[in-house]
């Protein structure tokens, strides 16, 4: 893996749904427990909508 690379997010897929308060709580346990598998979760909130986004880490 080159240097400059290193740590570079690239998207792997994105799911919109309902606003939910809980998922956060989801999006941190999987962040926490799968951070050695190169891949990391995101939650975005715009109105009621949430985007989950799953990137795989560089």
């Amino acid at each position: 893996m080159e240097e400059k690379n290193k740590g570079r997010l690239e998207l792997i897929a994105a799911c919109k749904v309902e606003a939910n308060p809980e998922l956060y709580k989801i999006i941190d346990f999987l962040n926490r427990n799968l951070k050695d598998h190169q891949v990391m979760f995101g939650l975005t909130k715009k109105d009621e909508i949430m985007t989950v986004s799953v990137y795989e880490v560089e």
